[in-house]
């Protein structure tokens, strides 16, 4: 019911949009357009490798290695892997949202996705190159600590146990 509603504001959103200059309103879907196109391969790309590894996976091991039942095991482990991979937002969402779906706790993704976010162990380098080693390395260590502490938050508000 959700999605309808926002595709029906989207629409409405557009039409005012039209109606108020047709010619900027061109200029922006070209741009939108073109911005989709650029991030479509790797979008496909990174669904693909998640169907695959999916695929190996089974709704049991999945959960698991990071379901419910995984505790801080499963929420370290998951912040651990969101802190070492560099996927985009616009990915890592849709992704999360998978492994919820094959039995991934909310916890863990939570921790997953925050560290995936704020965490930068693939980019240290370049980020050590423009703010100096020592504050890199607080802001990661901060940014990891962090991720645990909104799976924790994450276990007040929705009642879980960890």
């Amino acid at each position: 019911m959700f999605t309808i509603a926002f595709y029906a504001l989207a629409g409405a959103a557009l039409l005012v949009s039209v109606l108020s200059d047709r010619n900027k309103t061109r200029q922006a879907l070209k741009k939108a357009w073109k911005a989709f196109l650029g991030i479509l391969p790797e979008f496909v790309i990174v669904i693909i490798l998640a169907g695959v590894v999916l695929s190996f996976f089974d709704s049991a091991m999945v959960s698991r290695i990071i379901g419910d039942e995984s505790g801080w095991t499963g929420v370290i482990g998951a912040a651990v892997v969101g802190a070492v991979t560099l996927i985009p937002g616009f990915i890592a969402f849709p992704l999360a949202a998978l492994l919820v779906e094959q039995g991934a706790g909310l916890l863990q993704i939570g921790a997953f996705v925050s560290s995936l976010m704020m965490v930068g162990v693939v980019t240290f380098p370049v980020e050590r190159a423009v703010f100096g080693t020592r504050v890199a390395l607080v802001r990661n260590a901060l940014a990891f600590v962090f991720s645990l502490f909104v799976a924790g938050v994450l276990a007040l508000v929705l009642g879980g146990s960890l």
